[in-house]
């Protein structure tokens, strides 16, 4: 089966917006879903990105503008300016676990998309703080996923390892923001290509006759 990853943080609003046409465009292809939450504050400044928080005003006022455009145009609830979204960060990993979360579910062989979006769902449109891990556990249990034995699987040895590979492949393919598909080596960046990302498999399976 033909594998399709998603270099991503469990802290973007884009991330979140995918989410609905992503999971049809991962069903009608029947291609395997691959979630990399990779370490996004790490990574980006490599790779040429700009994270949000030091851009300059104009352009921080122009994200809210396109979050508010989009979250009308896909009927998805929104807060654009969530409460457990730091303005200032005095934690830097504060968006990581929720990421170790989804990797363990993934690695655990369980509906890892699910938990993914209901995580971003719960920082974007539920005002709840996905940092703490009882929210994180609380989350989990409510898509039917043991949230506690996934809390304790987020510092795992294993857990670690992929997230450091998930990074490091991040940086390899010159990754500099999220979410960024990757179709046979072709990067796609941003909710808003999706479309094209549904092209690419089109050819793919007409090339190999899925």
């Amino acid at each position: 089966m033909f594998e399709l990853p998603c270099y991503y943080s469990l802290s973007s609003p884009w991330a979140y917006f995918a989410g609905p046409r992503l999971q049809d465009i991962v069903r009608r292809h029947r291609v395997r879903l691959v979630l990399k939450p990779y370490d996004f504050q790490a990574v980006v400044p490599k790779t040429g990105g700009v994270p949000l928080r030091t851009r300059p005003q104009p352009r921080r006022s122009y994200h809210e503008l396109e979050l508010d455009r989009w979250r009308k145009y896909l009927g998805m609830p929104l807060n654009l300016k969530p409460r457990h979204y730091p303005q200032v960060v005095t934690d830097p990993d504060w968006n990581k676990p929720p990421g170790w979360m989804v990797i363990a579910a993934q690695d655990a062989g369980l509906d890892a998309f699910r938990l993914s979006h209901a995580l971003l769902r719960a920082l974007w449109a539920e005002e709840r703080d996905i940092a703490r891990p009882e929210v994180r556990r609380q989350v989990a249990d409510e898509n039917g996923l043991d949230g506690a034995a996934l809390v304790a699987a987020e510092r795992s040895p294993p857990v670690q390892a992929l997230y450091r590979q998930y990074s490091e492949e991040a940086e390899a393919l010159g990754v500099f923001g999220a979410p960024t598909f990757i179709v046979e080596g072709e990067r796609f960046w941003g909710q808003d290509r999706l479309d094209f990302v549904d092209r690419a498999l089109d050819g793919l399976r007409a090339r190999q006759g899925w």
